[in-house]
């Protein structure tokens, strides 16, 4: 079996944390004057919406996934502008490997992520909603995903 190397997409985590900041700004200069309630409302929307894209254009990095079937772990590492962590995690910690979801069909968004449920009880997100990873709206393609990792698992 070989090593299998998944990254996240942080130019769609930019863009994401870009148009949150932009729509911030947007609201603020609406609604600066704080004729009632309601720009008021307005105005502190569009403040925690500017923070939250700022500190999303801050904190966005790359998550590398690799599967080592030889050494029989995963290793998770967050690189961004403050440095990077990594985490392992050996397979006999895993117990079960299920599918999360996050999103709405009727809002057509939809991510798809592997839940590890480790010995401790614990839940681990692999494929993380919000890193943008390619093919993570597809059901299927994340089936495949869960598969190749219990192949890997077994084997």
């Amino acid at each position: 079996m070989n090593i299998w190397t998944a990254q996240s997409n942080p130019t769609k985590q930019t863009l994401a944390a870009g148009f949150l900041t932009a729509m911030g700004g947007v609201l603020l200069f609406a609604f600066r004057h704080f004729s009632n309630i309601n720009t008021k409302a307005g105005f502190l929307l569009g403040l925690f919406l500017l923070v939250l894209g700022v500190w999303g254009l801050l904190a966005t990095g790359t998550q590398t996934i690799t599967i080592d079937p030889k050494r029989r772990r995963i290793t998770v590492a967050d690189t961004t502008r403050f440095g990077t962590k990594e985490r392992v995690i050996r397979f006999d910690e895993i117990t079960h490997v299920g599918i999360g979801y996050l999103g709405k069909k009727s809002n057509f968004v939809e991510w798809y992520y592997l839940s590890l449920t480790l010995r401790d009880g614990k839940r681990y997100a692999l494929f993380a909603p919000g890193r943008f990873y390619d093919g993570a709206s597809n059901r299927a393609n994340v089936e495949g995903w869960r598969d190749r990792l219990e192949g890997y698992l077994r084997g």
